[in-house]
């Protein structure tokens, strides 16, 4: 059990090697998205109140932008509207972040956005849904595997020592 759990153990981990090394450095850098601008802009504020600017406003702001990309809706993610915040996130398909003050249209910044495409290398998906399936998911398991066979190897040395100790100690 105990060679077999070392060859396990060890070539697991040379299995996993690059996978896991873009899972975790992939994962630090989300975990402190917030913090680097460089992952992901920081959110602006806009001017308190209701929304005031429509939909063709932020079409328009969002083409004003030639960084952006934007000829049209088609070239648009998605809109995050933050109305505490006073500012709609316009996310671009090219990951262009445009973040607009709900008041007046202004462009408050314009910047890009890597913290999606870090996510995606994070889960996978970026390589395709096989490499996802076939790769990061077997790469968890192995993770999980390596993890249950280190806290046998680390347990092997104690459990020898009370052993010994049980042995040594009289009745």
């Amino acid at each position: 059990m105990n060679r077999w759990t070392r060859k396990l153990h060890r070539w697991g981990a040379l299995l996993i090697f690059i996978p896991t090394f873009v899972v975790v450095v992939s994962g630090l850098l989300l975990q402190v998205k917030k913090q680097v601008p460089w992952v992901q802009p920081p959110t602006q504020k806009g001017l308190p109140g209701d929304p005031a600017i429509n939909f063709e406003k932020i079409l328009s702001a969002a083409m004003a932008i030639a960084d952006s990309g934007v000829s049209g809706w088609s070239d648009i993610e998605r809109l995050d509207v933050q109305p505490g915040k006073g500012i709609v996130k316009v996310q671009c398909k090219n990951r262009w972040e445009l973040q607009l003050d709900l008041q007046t249209g202004n462009v408050l910044s314009s910047t890009f956005r890597r913290s999606d495409l870090i996510e995606s290398l994070h889960d996978g998906t970026f390589f395709s849904d096989p490499v996802k399936l076939l790769v990061f998911l077997p790469n968890g398991l192995v993770l999980l595997g390596l993890w249950a066979t280190g806290i046998w190897l680390w347990w092997l040395p104690i459990r020898s020592r009370l052993r010994k100790a049980k042995r040594i100690r009289p009745a």
